[in-house]
């Protein structure tokens, strides 16, 4: 069995080269991801998308970035977000040059480009090859190169094509016409029971009732011994083991199993594979796309009491030299609710 989470990694970050981001269901139509040239585009569960554009691939400029986000349904305005990467301290503002409009002055880590000039701003990353960003001597290269299909495609995932609020084929279709936005998915959440007395005595027997040979052959050789590994008591009568996992050249995660607290123990492979957080019963794990670490997938499952249901995915739309990755556009979200407090995951 060949390793399930590097596997999901390799899809949220390989994915958008073959034009789908992930693989999609039936139930997960609205996961559209696209990629054309230097740009990209995910849409998640609920309908919400992010398209990205970067430096040329084959190109000499130093990273840089450009997000635009769009929520689902009429009359929602674009927000356009602008991000470099440079060995120098964060420029105070960047001036961004597309064809004939000038936008000097944006400030911040991450200058979000004013509402009153995105419909000007978005028409010309439609009509010119590349813009130019620069912060003094500093000048990044944007490329422009696939904008204008991954703007198309954002529109149709949205059902905004040959309405006045497309961003490419506008047309006098009513506003009403648009996708209404999906309400994301609500998973009860169940915080891990505290550790019984014999619950780490629990890991020899549970590692004799799984396939240690299978686990070496997925954690690079490493065959586990009970003090490796850790028992979660998740209820009365179910457990977590956790294995510790060395995941190709540069990835470290773990894999996981839910049995029974006594024989038979019956352990279930769980496809939530990562470290466990008692705290709020979740599952996570981040992969590197790469091993310089500029593009990243991260994956969060979480405990409904019956078992781990994946309530967040994303994935960095390509490797483009910035450190710790570009963006994490949302896949999948949810909104996870604890016996006590309810909380929004936007991973």
């Amino acid at each position: 069995m060949r390793n399930r989470l590097a596997a999901r990694a390799l899809a949220l970050l390989a994915g958008l080269t073959a034009l789908v981001l992930v693989p999609l269901q039936a139930a997960d139509k609205d996961l559209v991801g696209f990629r054309h040239k230097d740009w990209g585009l995910q849409c998640d569960n609920t309908r919400a998308c992010r398209a990205v554009g970067y430096q040329a691939d084959a190109g000499d400029s130093e990273p840089v970035s450009i997000r635009l986000t769009r929520e689902a349904g009429p009359g929602t305005p674009v927000l356009v977000d602008l991000q470099v990467s440079t060995e120098q301290a964060t420029p105070a503002a960047l001036n961004l040059q597309v064809g004939k409009l000038s936008l000097p002055g944006l400030t911040g880590d991450i200058p979000r480009i004013p509402a009153g000039q995105v419909a000007a701003l978005l028409q010309a990353l439609q009509k010119n090859e590349e813009a130019i960003v620069t912060a003094g001597k500093d000048r990044w290269v944007l490329s422009l190169s696939g904008a204008s299909a991954v703007l198309l495609k954002m529109d149709e995932a949205q059902g905004r094509v040959g309405t006045p609020g497309a961003l490419v084929k506008r047309g006098t279709q009513a506003e009403s016409s648009v996708l209404a936005a999906v309400p994301a998915p609500v998973v009860h959440a169940v915080r891990a029971l505290p550790e019984r007395k014999g619950d780490a005595a629990l890991a020899k027997p549970l590692l004799a009732a799984i396939d240690a040979k299978e686990v070496g052959e997925r954690c690079n050789g490493d065959h586990p011994k009970p003090a490796d590994v850790q028992v979660h008591r998740l209820t009365d009568r179910k457990v977590l083991l956790s294995i510790p996992c060395a995941m190709g050249a540069y990835n470290f995660g773990g894999l996981n199993w839910l049995a029974n607290d006594r024989p038979p123990y019956q352990p279930q492979q769980l496809d939530a594979e990562g470290e466990f957080d008692a705290a709020d019963g979740s599952i996570r794990s981040s992969m590197k796309g790469r091993g310089i670490g500029d593009c990243w997938s991260l994956v969060e499952w979480h405990f409904d009491g019956k078992g781990f249901v994946l309530t967040g995915e994303s994935g960095d739309s390509m490797c483009r030299g910035f450190a710790g990755g570009a963006w994490q556009l949302p896949v999948r979200i949810s909104k996870v609710v604890l016996p006590t407090n309810p909380v929004s995951k936007k991973p």
